[in-house]
């Protein structure tokens, strides 16, 4: 196993030598069109994955595919001689899905933009159902404002070697004595 940053360093260098070699070495006109975006390597060094972008139709996309397979051979030699290891990784072509995805998640968010603004707009002259503020006492106090229950509370009550009792039976204990 290699390590891991080697396998990354290799990565990179394997993207610019096909890039390279696409422009340079292979004379096919259909990868004229082609964009290396990334490329992986397994950590024994052995498989590398290209990543490429095709600019264009659906027909071109498959040409550059083709183009892509019958170049695997010359592009593989290419990388051989300008990487540094005892074996050459064999490649694999995949087409990056990186800018249909994007384009999906773009898609979404003008549909989510343009539903927040049909409901800004909805909103605008809405009123209250009921009150503007349903959790206000009848003396202005907030709902669930305990403050002057809670003092009453520490009053009544007051606390022993045994737990917590009233106040009123300690002072009837203290009487009895």
């Amino acid at each position: 196993m290699a390590d891991p940053a080697r396998a990354a360093r290799l990565a990179q260098r394997i993207k610019v030598v096909v890039a390279q070699a696409l422009g340079k070495r292979v004379k096919d006109p259909r990868v004229d069109a082609i964009t290396i975006t990334d490329a992986r390597v397994t950590n024994d060094l052995q498989h590398a994955t290209v990543y490429y972008t095709v600019f264009g139709d659906d027909q071109a996309q498959q040409g550059a595919r083709a183009a892509l397979e019958k170049a695997k051979g010359v592009l593989r030699s290419e990388v051989g001689r300008n990487i540094t290891v005892r074996l050459t990784p064999t490649l694999e072509f995949v087409p990056d899905e990186i800018p249909v995805n994007a384009d999906h998640l773009e898609e979404l968010l003008r549909k989510a933009k343009a539903r927040d603004a049909e409901v800004a707009a909805l909103a605008q002259g809405a009123t209250f159902a009921g009150e503007a503020d349903p959790y206000k006492n009848l003396d202005g106090a907030e709902f669930g404002d305990d403050s002057d229950d809670i003092e009453d509370d520490e009053e009544d009550f007051a606390a022993d070697e045994d737990g917590v009792e009233n106040a009123d039976e300690d002072e009837d204990a203290d009487e009895r004595r």
